[in-house]
Parts: structure tokens; sequence; C-alpha cells
């Protein structure tokens, strides 16, 4: 993927700007979530009992397990800024989860520019208004404002 320039992400501001391709969230993903984070909930990691003793006839995925296929979902999806070094996540102004992710569920996100600051410090910050969707259902897993920070290689100085 090509990479943008500043001014063409400072003209996005309020379009959407990408959708990411469909991802399968698998049972085994579910499970080295649980071991990664020491999440072993039933509702996540034992299909029989989840299938007995809750409303979603299976298992699902950790809430946290969706949100943090942004990043993933991101390198898929969104093109890099210009003369960007590194970026990091700098937190979230809001997060809602809205619908369980049912083991074998296709998901995907969609990525509204919000807004875009410059700082003075070579960062440049991005909101994304992101809605991540279950193929199927009329409501999506999450919606979140997600903040992000790019570094910019800085032009030397000259004299």
């Amino acid at each position: 993927m090509e990479p943008i320039s500043l001014d063409v992400l400072l003209a996005s501001v309020g379009k959407e700007v990408g959708v990411s391709p469909w991802r399968v969230v698998t049972q085994t993903m579910i499970d080295q979530f649980a071991d990664a984070t020491d999440d072993h909930q039933f509702i996540h990691c034992d299909p029989e009992r989840a299938k007995r003793e809750t409303p979603f006839g299976g298992t699902i995925a950790h809430g946290f397990l969706s949100l943090s296929l942004l990043s993933a979902m991101t390198f898929e999806t969104m093109p890099p800024l210009e003369k960007g070094k590194m970026g990091v996540n700098h937190g979230f102004d809001s997060l809602r989860f809205l619908a369980p992710v049912k083991t074998g569920s296709r998901i995907r996100t969609r990525f509204v520019l919000a807004d875009v600051k410059v700082r003075p410090s070579g960062w440049v910050q991005t909101a994304h208004d992101v809605t991540i969707e279950i193929e199927g259902s009329k409501k999506p897993a999450l919606t979140a404002r997600w903040l992000t920070l790019t570094l910019i290689e800085r032009e030397p100085e000259t004299a």
C-alpha cells in the first residue's frame, strides 16, 4: 500500500477512509487469547458448557480480543503516512461493546477519520471512529473512538 501525504490525511477528516477485509474469529484464536490474558471464563473456552448455559449457543470471543484485532485490520486496510517512522496506540476516547462475537463469526472494521492533530514535536495524532461489524448482525461488536500517534521524520534544519 502506497503511503499518503499529511495533506491527503488532513483532507480526509470526516470521511470513511477504509473497510478491512472480513476475518474469521476461530476457537483457536479465542483459546490463545485466553492463554495470553489468563481469562479462561467458560463462555470463551468451553464450547459444550457455553452451549448449555449461555444464550449465545456456544462460545464467544473476548471483547478485548475483538478490540485487539484493530491493529491487524488497520495494517490490512489503511495506507501508512509518508515519512512515518513508527506508530503507537494512544488510547480511546470512547469504547462500547455492543454485541458478542460468536466463535466462527466473520468481522471487519469500518474506519472514519474523525480528527487529525499535528503536534510541533513531530507526532501526528489521529482519531478514528471505528466500528467492528459482525457479518449477518444488525448490531456491531463494538464502536470506539481510537487515538493513535505516528512519529514523522523531521526535515533537516537549514542554516
